[in-house]
C-alpha cells in the first residue's frame, strides 16, 4: 500500500461530525449525488456543508434535505443558486428498498455522514443510524478520555 504524500488533496468534501456523538451507525452506504454545474465547482472550492442534513426516502426515491453548498461569487448572473435546495441520492432500487424497510421500523433514521471525490464524481456516504441516549453519549465519552489517558500514559513510558 502506498501512503499518501503531504501535499496530496484529500478527497474529502464535508463531514458530519455530530452523526457518529449523536447516533449509533448500523449500516453504511455509498449515493451519488445529482448536481449542478455550480455545485461541483462550488464542491471543488470546500463550500459544502453537512452539519442539519437528513436523507428523506419519499416514493421509492432518496432525498437529501439541509445541505448546504455555497454558491461562489463567480457564478455566472444567468444561474438562480439555492444553496440549500433538496438533492437526488442515486441509489441501486434494493438498497433503496432496504433502507426504506428499516426506516419504517421505530427507531431508525437515515443521515449523510460524508461529501467526498471518487473518480471526478461527489459521491455521499449515508448511514442508516439509530438516535444514542444521553448515558450513550456519556460513555462514549468517558470511553473516549480513557483511551486518551492510557495512550499519554503509554508515551510516557516508553520516552521515560
Amino acid at each position: 500500500m502506498s501512503k499518501k504524500k503531504p501535499g496530496t488533496p484529500s478527497n474529502t468534501i464535508a463531514l458530519n461530525k455530530k452523526a457518529k456523538h449523536e447516533y449509533h451507525i448500523e449500516e453504511r452506504f455509498e449515493a451519488g449525488l445529482a448536481l449542478l454545474g455550480w455545485e461541483v465547482k462550488s464542491l471543488r472550492a470546500g463550500k459544502g456543508q453537512l452539519t442539519d442534513a437528513y436523507v428523506l426516502l419519499k416514493d421509492g426515491e432518496a432525498w437529501l434535505l439541509g445541505s448546504h453548498i455555497m454558491p461562489l461569487s463567480t457564478a455566472s448572473t444567468h444561474v438562480i443558486a439555492d444553496p440549500t435546495r433538496t438533492r437526488k441520492l442515486l441509489l441501486h432500487g434494493k438498497e433503496i428498498a432496504k433502507l426504506i424497510g428499516k426506516v419504517n421500523q421505530s427507531g431508525y433514521t437515515c443521515i449523510p455522514l460524508a461529501l467526498y471525490w471518487k473518480n471526478n464524481k461527489v459521491k455521499c456516504e449515508i448511514a442508516l443510524v439509530k438516535g444514542k441516549k444521553l448515558f450513550d453519549k456519556r460513555a462514549t465519552e468517558k470511553e473516549r478520555d480513557w483511551n486518551r489517558q492510557k495512550q499519554r500514559v503509554i508515551r510516557e513510558a516508553n520516552g521515560a
